[in-house]
């Protein structure tokens, strides 16, 4: 393909870009226009199946910058996507296929949800990690990883994280291009980010390619080179925001504004295009670039002749009822944590796709699985201290069909909630595990005390938290889990917590009658409460209602709810607890931060003890 054919390409995909921000009066036209040349050049070397976006072996691109979306709507209609000219004209509207960042399982051929910059690099990351995990026991998944980042991503702390973790793991199937274009919305780049990039990631155990993002020649060999790379690679695209804008190439202005008519028609007619004309897509510039669906269509149907396709879906498939559930004796004393690590090794057993790790606190979080490998040979991951990245990995491995999990300390769910809210955003259906739950943690003191941190997790939609009161709560806790096509989180006791629940229990709608009262009160509580309601209730002779699940109970029509509470409603809870006023006459929970001390004096310090709770209740009547 000739020069001029490619340079027709790349500003085909400038004024479609162009024209979409213009239309919608809003949007980033920037880095569409400084990226084209390259994304002509991907368009060669990229194996992409827009028939089947679906398929297991294509490769994989991420937009970490997902204020890109003018480029990446325009490629996606480019490469044969079901996305049409119309969607594009409706970019920004409300309800359109083409929303103004990325939305997984919105749009066709979005891989995941991108915005708050890092994410993408670090879901890039998760996907090459998928790919090597599987590609250890079916060699023909053989597909690339390619991430499209900017400055931002890479000032972000958790694209560092990330990839410590791919070079760590030398995942060669790992291609980051970076748009260096050295300007951020506030001007310069380099006023506050004079890293050096090449040494930091060659640091890091990444290959580094340098390549002038507009020169088509360079372009080609530096993308095919990274292909053939035995290390993670990072392209440094030298490149020129809004490059083709007349009289704006290399401006700040044009990251985040419509560029104007006046400079789009300019710009048309310097690079031969007709200035009246909008959303314009010449012919042989589309049949080009739907050579990739062509060439997607063609490397399926030859994947399809030589993969093990059945054992490949076989591993995929997901059939609880195979698993084993853990028992557990009445009265027997056991950490939720510890209970879950036993439920987590029942679940793996019978569900190969189930994999997971903690960041560096497996054996606190009792999170390793018995009998497997460490990753990518097996399903043990090790995230080391790297909280934030572990939560977008967590979400590429479920956005690539695997069931996985990751743990830490609850208290520590504050450093991976953007992750966190972006799984909830996505609906991925995916599992954290958050122990050390309360004040009881005791002697670390409150710097590992969570006590805001329930609230605020129940406060993110779609997010399912539970919060077992013992084992056998834990384990019907998990039942219910698999089957919500949402994320879940399990908030997880460290001390032994007294098995007083039934070993059968329908936790489906969140809440259940644990024990009957004659009086005219219900003590509704979670977890570690759970019990001391239960001694707080056998004096008072009250109702307790056992709550694992907040968001599920919330959920719930009136007729159930108010079958549930009777009379004067306390709640306890070891946690600020604002939620449960929705409810409850009365909340005793924390009014502050918690204390160092032996847990279970710390507990009955700041009031959680039977004498103190009923003094309380009989002195609010």
């Amino acid at each position: 393909m000739d020069i001029q054919m490619k340079k027709k390409m790349a500003d085909t995909i400038r004024f479609l870009a162009a024209d979409m921000v213009e239309k919608a009066k809003s949007g980033h036209p920037g880095a569409a226009l400084g990226l084209a040349d390259v994304m002509v050049g991907l368009s060669e070397v990229i194996n992409l199946t827009p028939h089947n976006p679906d398929f297991i072996n294509r490769d994989r691109i991420v937009f970490s910058g997902g204020h890109a979306t003018p480029l990446i709507y325009s490629m996606l209609y480019l490469w044969g996507y079901d996305i049409s000219l119309d969607d594009l004209k409706n970019f920004r509207k409300l309800n359109s296929k083409t929303p103004g960042h990325p939305e997984y399982g919105h749009t066709p051929g979005i891989e995941v949800t991108t915005g708050p910059l890092g994410q993408g690099v670090a879901n890039a990351v998760g996907f090459a990690m998928a790919k090597e995990f599987l590609s250890r026991k079916f060699p023909e998944i053989d597909h690339k990883v390619w991430c499209l980042c900017g400055d931002g991503d890479l000032e972000e702390g958790i694209s560092y994280e990330a990839c410590s973790i791919a070079g760590s793991l030398g995942l060669k199937d790992l291609i980051i291009i970076y748009d260096s274009n050295n300007i951020s919305i506030e001007g310069e780049v380099d006023k506050v980010f004079k890293d050096d990039i090449k040494k930091r990631f060659e640091a890091q155990n990444f290959r580094v390619l340098e390549m002038n993002g507009h020169d088509f020649e360079d372009i080609e060999k530096t993308l095919n080179e990274a292909k053939n790379s035995d290390k993670p690679t990072l392209i440094i695209a030298k490149t020129i925001i809004a490059r083709g804008a007349v009289g704006l190439e290399g401006s700040e202005k044009t990251h985040g504004a419509p560029l104007g008519e006046e400079v789009i028609k300019k710009s048309k007619i310097a690079a031969g295009f007709d200035p009246d004309k909008t959303f314009y897509v010449p012919d042989d510039v589309l049949i080009r670039f739907r050579c990739v669906k062509e060439k997607g269509e063609v490397l399926e149907a030859e994947w399809n002749k030589k993969a093990r396709i059945e054992e490949i879906k076989a591993f995929f498939e997901r059939d609880f009822s195979k698993i084993s559930w853990p028992e557990f004796k009445e009265g027997e004393s056991i950490a939720t944590r510890k209970s879950n690590g036993e439920i987590l090794n029942a679940i793996a057993k019978a569900i190969p796709s189930f994999l997971g790790g903690s960041a560096d606190l497996a054996p606190s979080n009792n999170t390793l699985l018995k009998d497997e490998d460490d990753f990518p040979h097996g399903r043990n991951l090790h995230y080391g201290v790297r909280e934030h990245a572990m939560g977008a990995i967590n979400n590429a491995f479920s956005a690539y069909g695997l069931l996985p999990y990751a743990a830490t300390f609850l208290v520590f769910s504050d450093y991976l909630r953007g992750a966190l809210r972006i799984a909830a955003l996505s609906s991925h259906k995916n599992y954290w595990i958050f122990t050390h739950d309360s004040i009881v943690v005791g002697e670390d003191g409150p710097t590992h005390q969570p006590v805001e941190h329930l609230t605020s997790l129940r406060s993110i939609p779609n997010l399912y938290l539970f919060r077992p009161a013992d084992a056998n709560e834990n384990v019907n806790s998990w039942k219910v889990a698999l089957n919500i096509d949402a994320p879940v989180a399990f908030a997880l006791s460290r001390q032994g917590l007294p098995n007083i629940t039934p070993k059968e229990v329908d936790l489906s709608k969140g809440a259940y009658i644990l024990k009957e009262g004659e009086n005219d009160l219900t003590i509704i509580a979670s977890g570690s409460e759970v019990s001391l309601a239960m001694e707080v209730a056998n004096e008072l002779n009250a109702r307790v209602v056992s709550v694992p699940c907040f968001d599920l109970f919330d959920e719930q029509d009136d007729e159930f709810k108010n079958s549930l509470l009777k009379g004067k409603v306390v709640a306890i809870e070891a946690n600020r607890g604002y939620e449960w006023y929705k409810y409850a006459d009365e909340v005793i929970g924390m009014d502050s931060f918690g204390a160092s001390g032996k847990g279970s004096e710390v507990y009955k310090y700041f009031g959680f003890d039977k004498d103190k709770i009923i003094e309380k209740i009989k002195d609010t009547k």
